[in-house]
């Protein structure tokens, strides 16, 4: 397997921190014993977790304002690949990549597979994107795609969508993902009905085409790019969505396509309940869709939705599967070094969840009691398990301290002298 981080690096700053966190971790592990607790245990389950990286989150992202790229930016897919190898290099969290189409398709896929897998990766969903115009393209997506009110434009997203099926079967992906930016900025300007009606129709023909053992999962957003009005604008209609389209179909939770305040756990919860929880997009937010690195502002919500998905993991919740992956815009900060963090926050909101008392819970919960349950969450989330994730990365091959060890390696300064760098200006996320 290429290493992106030469091992000789890795040995050595993994040997500089190894006897403070052998010390670290035992007497953790006698404090969680106290509590009837297996470190082990937890450790086991935190390294057997993962996350995916989303191909385009390796790239600087950027605003309606502008863009300021930064150093090193990968030039296409195969460089992206790269830069995604040494975070699963480092933080053994991240074995798969979600690609987005068109930005990554290329001719070559037994090429694309084939470096994926020289670094250690393979992939997880396809993402299609309609909410953009590709060069060439025959009809635009400005007033919608999916739902669009003439019939040849959404052929067209739903024939793109069928690609991305294509594309995603010769690399091993078996989940498609559908996002669309549809809606109007105006009272009057569509019909909420017609349009939606349009856009079951466009993805009955995408879902007619998955093969059966993929999956699809619907995506929804309150707002952005459309300010007035979204096709698929929250949990409830995405959630009809999954109904209307069948077995195969499921809702993906982006954690900033909601409401300010909005209970996020609570609409994890009844997705889990009823069948029909895909997966995650983790993000994190200040004021909206700030797609901000996770749990860099409220690692406590983050740990909450973590309590739920472990209360389904433990009870062996019916149809419980979710997909798990980041979705984040990085405009100040290495992308890389984003996105190791926020591998790391999810695997420490999974590590907190597990050790939750959940019969105490339970019981302090049908006594109503409202205070001991509340300190029955807080004193998980309270207890610090980085001593659980960094021997968890150390046994398998990673990083104890994955930014310190990926600052030491040169990587960024190295990728800068290969790859032309890249001017800023116009504004567009990315």
């Amino acid at each position: 397997m290429t290493e992106m981080i030469s091992t000789s690096v890795l040995n050595a700053e993994n040997a500089s921190r190894e006897p403070e966190l052998k010390r670290d971790y035992d007497s953790l592990g006698e404090r969680l014993s106290g509590r009837g607790i297996d470190i082990d245990a937890i450790k086991n389950k935190v390294a057997a977790y993962g996350v995916a990286v989303p191909s385009w989150g390796v790239g600087t992202g950027g605003t309606r304002f502008a863009r300021f790229p930064g150093p090193g930016e990968p030039r296409n897919i195969f460089d992206k690949l790269e830069d995604c190898g040494v975070i699963q290099q480092l933080t053994r969290a991240t074995p798969t990549v979600s690609l987005h189409i068109p930005w990554d398709k290329v001719a070559d896929l037994r090429a694309l597979k084939e470096k994926a897998t020289s670094l250690g990766l393979g992939f997880d969903a396809m993402n299609s994107n309609t909410f953009s115009d590709a060069p060439g393209q025959a009809h635009s997506y400005k007033f919608g795609s999916l739902s669009h009110t003439d019939a040849a434009t959404r052929r067209q997203a739903v024939e793109h969508n069928l690609d991305c099926i294509e594309i995603g079967k010769a690399l091993g992906s078996k989940a498609l993902t559908v996002w669309i930016g549809d809606g109007s900025n105006f009272p009057g300007q569509s019909s909420f009905t017609r349009a939606f009606e349009r856009y079951l129709d466009s993805m009955k023909a995408v879902y007619a085409a998955l093969p059966d053992d993929w999956r699809v999962f619907t995506e929804h957003k309150m707002y952005e790019p459309a300010f007035y009005s979204t096709v698929v604008q929250d949990w409830g209609t995405n959630y009809l969505i999954a109904q209307e389209l069948g077995p195969k179909a499921f809702c993906l939770v982006d954690l900033g396509h909601h409401a300010p305040n909005v209970n996020i756990e609570m609409i994890v919860a009844r997705l889990i309940q009823f069948r029909k929880l895909g997966g995650f997009h983790f993000n994190d937010s200040k004021y909206g869709d700030d797609d901000l690195d996770t749990g860099s502002i409220d690692p406590y919500r983050l740990f909450l939705v973590f309590n739920e998905l472990v209360d389904a993991e433990t009870r062996a919740a019916e149809g419980f599967k979710p997909a798990h992956m980041l979705d984040q815009s990085h405009n100040v900060t290495d992308p890389i070094e984003s996105l190791m963090t926020s591998a790391m926050e999810v695997s420490r909101a999974y590590a907190q969840a597990l050790l939750v008392d959940r019969r105490a819970l339970e019981a302090y919960q049908q006594d109503n009691d409202a205070l001991m349950a509340s300190e029955t969450l807080k004193a998980a989330f309270r207890t610090d398990v980085e001593p659980i994730l960094a021997m968890a990365r150390l046994e398998s091959g990673g990083a104890i301290a994955p930014v310190a060890t990926y600052r030491a390696g040169g990587y960024r300064a190295r990728v800068a002298s290969e790859r032309p760098a890249v001017s800023g200006g116009g504004g567009g996320i990315v």
